[in-house]
């Protein structure tokens, strides 16, 4: 992120954006990871359709983008609140390809991560070196901050982040410093960080460290073009590894880097695109991919000057990165990575044709979306200039022509070094991009263009003045849109592309929300027979929602639902299989388990041990899983197949006490702002109670017992301000000190023996609380979170 006088840069940018916009704010806990975002189908003037842009609000810089866990993440400085530069929050999507991206919720928020959230990079710390991973999943670590830097991690691919240390800067800068970039140094089995500072004038500092943790100061280089977003990577020349150094102006030099210190013999800068290179032009802030799965060094960059009545500034289409040898010293080559063939639709070619003024070979093509790549021969060519003029009108206008001047050499107006006898050109044109490409990528433009969508606006118009030019061969691609390819905000372990049946199902923050007047359906593309499947179902204003399965392209199958009327329902199209009574409320979320094996059909709530409806009914063998919502509004989460979840000790149906109580394939999930319980139906008075408890991010998670049903009894709890805690309301009765730390799961212990209360933590052999209290003597057992997101596994009872 910038500094002053770059801010004034963007301010004024922002000036011009007349959609009124609302300041950012800090978060807190239990309202994180934040979904902000209204509606879109994306297809707004001048939105990308195969450039990213953030679903709402403004972008800038690119920020620590990884390869992780199967996903490309691309985070970027980000006001999910506003169209204007304002408070730092990190804005997050992935992809599966680099080209299909899918919004998904506020990664780092002012109030919840601590510290100023700007620019920094990112790494995926695939060998544990930090030891922060708590599961199965690569830890993706992220640095941020100024005058300092601070680190946040992931162990849950991105869901939600949480503070190192507390948010305390690892390493401490005097003066303004900014911007921490990190890289694996595979020689030397270290990470190296690079981040702008100005001690003495621009320039960057370099850190090493083991383990993503300790950082030792190591050296710094200097220099005058070197201001923000510094970029550190290697790129092989001849077989030869090189190290890169680039700033967020699009400049660079390539030299070496011995562990410690970075040096080049071409101190002067070359740049890598020739766009507007500066915050809030067409080309700045590039960033590199870590840890990508074949190799590659893939870049993208901020693009300003897109903008639309709901967004601000979009993304540079991913490129991989070369080195190529030159007389002038090592140059980097940027080339579109392939997966852009992914959209590509119907396409016409030409070989060997004379250009002139009156032939217009793409005469009849009316296009939004495309890509031209083109080769022309200079021997014998007597044409001033060349090339191609885009979104042309019959009255002979363009909203942007792309031109090779012999005399200048130039084009598109920026120098242009002819290889040879040829002039090739690859242009991919977006509905407010354009990016050029030649000579195998030495030359590179990004641009924003508010291209004219409207079909008398769509011609191509290749052209020659002056003369005429002979085309070796050309080639025009439309290219389809990529986005609406995957889920935001719902957690499913099911197959895509989904589709609604009717009715409208839109992103929120709890997950999918269906609205319908009648019956709607939402579907994915997974189909089964004999399952097992599962999810989250609350009613907002609807009637009810339901599971769906065995379900035809229409929704035509079964439904499990919760009801307002008070039933829990099995239902297919003109049959109520059959019934459970029970109070179903309103703005409270009820987890359905369904099982098939043929005609049976067999139903669990809230997490029950024996099932509440088991039927059998012979009329669908097989088909889809979705989602149903009848009448009015609902939201459904964590739809999944498998019997992963909350496994527990035997009891009826749980019931919440507040807050939100959800479940993923490998946990039940807490959410509240206050004190919220979650309580079986099992009593007990003497017990040994036991489970693994994680503060994903907030204060407390705790195990309770011996309560009333609202909660009112003990509870044991791992809290984040650095202590276990034995409470009950009214009195905190024991407490021990020890660090606990956000994102970690730790096992507790309880035995309660008439008055004496123990608790032991992880294992030890010895209880951490051993207290005496007279006020509770029997009552449930159940679970309690406090302020914020925890995650619940593994409960026992005896």
């Amino acid at each position: 992120m910038r500094g002053v006088r770059a801010l004034l840069v963007l301010l004024t940018i922002a000036a011009a954006v007349l959609v009124p916009s609302t300041p950012a704010v800090a978060g807190d806990a239990p309202s994180y990871p934040e979904f902000p975002y209204p509606p879109t189908t994306y297809q707004e003037p001048f939105r990308g359709q195969f450039h990213f842009s953030s679903q709402a609000g403004w972008m800038n810089d690119p920020n620590g983008l990884v390869f992780a866990n199967g996903l490309y993440h691309f985070f970027y400085q980000h006001n999910p609140h506003g169209l204007e530069w304002d408070t730092m929050h990190w804005g997050h999507a992935t992809s599966p390809d680099l080209v299909h991206w899918t919004q998904k919720p506020v990664a780092l928020e002012p109030g919840v991560h601590p510290g100023t959230l700007f620019s920094g990079g990112g790494v995926v710390d695939k060998a544990n070196t930090s030891g922060l991973r708590t599961g199965a999943l690569d830890p993706i670590v992220v640095f941020s901050n100024t005058n300092g830097v601070s680190i946040f991690y992931s162990n849950d691919n991105g869901r939600s982040f949480q503070a190192y240390d507390g948010g305390r800067k690892q390493i401490e800068i005097d003066g303004e410093s900014r911007d921490p970039n990190v890289v694996w140094d595979a020689d030397r089995r270290q990470w190296v960080m690079v981040l702008w500072s100005n001690r003495g004038g621009n320039g960057a500092d370099i850190y090493t460290s083991p383990d993503l943790l300790r950082w030792t100061f190591a050296s710094r280089y200097a220099a005058d073009w070197l201001f923000e977003c510094p970029d550190l990577f290697v790129l092989p020349l001849d077989g030869r590894p090189q190290w890169v150094l680039t700033s967020a102006t699009s400049e660079y030099v390539v030299g070496t880097f011995d562990g410690r210190t970075f040096r080049t013999d071409r101190p002067q800068p070359k740049k890598m695109n020739l766009g507007t290179t500066y915050a809030g032009g067409s080309f700045y802030a590039a960033e590199t991919f870590d840890n990508t799965p074949d190799g590659r060094v893939v870049q993208m960059a901020w693009q300003g000057g897109n903008r639309g009545n709901s967004w601000t500034g979009n993304a540079t289409f991913p490129v991989a990165l070369g080195l190529t040898g030159s007389p002038d010293g090592p140059k980097i080559t940027r080339t579109p990575v392939p997966g852009l063939d992914s959209l590509r639709a119907d396409s016409r070619t030409w070989r060997n044709a004379a250009v002139t003024g009156t032939n217009n070979l793409f005469a009849g093509i009316l296009a939004d979306t495309y890509e031209i790549t083109a080769r022309f021969d200079l021997r014998g060519a007597t044409a001033r200039e060349f090339g191609f003029a885009l979104h042309s009108r019959s009255d002979g206008t363009a909203d942007r022509t792309v031109t090779y001047d012999r005399a200048a050499g130039t084009v598109y107006g920026k120098p242009f070094q002819v290889g040879g006898d040829e002039v090739s050109v690859r242009i991919l044109v977006d509905r407010g991009q354009l990016e050029i490409f030649s000579g195998d990528g030495l030359f590179s433009v990004a641009d924003n263009v508010n291209f004219d969508s409207a079909a008398v606006s769509q011609g191509i118009r290749l052209f020659a003045n002056g003369g005429q030019v002979r085309l070796k061969d050309a080639k025009f691609t439309r290219l389809s849109t990529s986005w609406g390819t995957a889920q935001s905000t719902l957690d499913s372990t099911l197959a895509g592309p989904w589709h609604a049946t009717a009715g409208s199902w839109t992103d929120v923050a709890g997950g999918k929300q269906g609205q319908a007047s009648g019956d709607s359906f939402y579907l994915s593309a997974s189909t089964a027979g004999d399952a097992i499947y599962q999810g989250d179902l609350r009613l907002d204003s609807a009637q009810a929602a339901g599971l769906t399965f065995r379900a035809g392209a229409d929704g035509a199958g079964y439904t499990a639902n919760i009801d307002a009327g008070g039933v829990v329902k099995l239902w297919r199209p003109g049959r109520d299989i059959a019934s459970y009574a029970t109070p179903i409320a309103k703005g409270q979320t009820y987890h359905l388990k369904v099982q098939t094996a043929g005609s049976r059909i067999q139903v669990w709530l809230n997490h029950g041990t024996t099932p509440i409806i088991d039927a059998t009914d012979t009329a669908y063998s097989s088909g889809r899983f979705g989602a149903n919502v009848y009448r009015g509004a609902a939201t459904v989460q964590n739809l999944n197949t498998g019997p992963g979840g909350f496994p527990g000790f035997p009891s009826g149906p749980w019931t919440a006490t507040g807050g939100t109580w959800t479940t993923t394939p490998d946990s039940l999930r807490a959410n509240a702002s206050g004190d919220a319980f979650y309580l079986s139906d099992r009593t007990a008075s003497d017990l040994v109670y036991e489970g693994d408890l994680t503060v994903v991010n907030g204060v407390a998670a705790g195990l309770t017992f011996r309560a009333g049903a609202d909660g009112a009894g003990y509870t044991a709890n791992i809290d984040a301000g650095g202590m276990v805690k034995l409470w009950r309301p009214g009195r905190d009765i024991a407490v021990h000190a020890t660090p606990i730390v956000q994102g970690r799961s730790y096992h507790l212990k309880v035995q309660a023996s008439g008055s004496r209360i123990q608790v032991w933590l992880d294992g030890g052999t010895a209880p951490v609380i051993d207290a005496v209290d007279t006020t509770y003597g029997e009552g449930r057992i159940g679970l309690n979170v406090y302020g914020g997101t925890a995650a619940v596994r593994g409960l026992s009872l005896s």
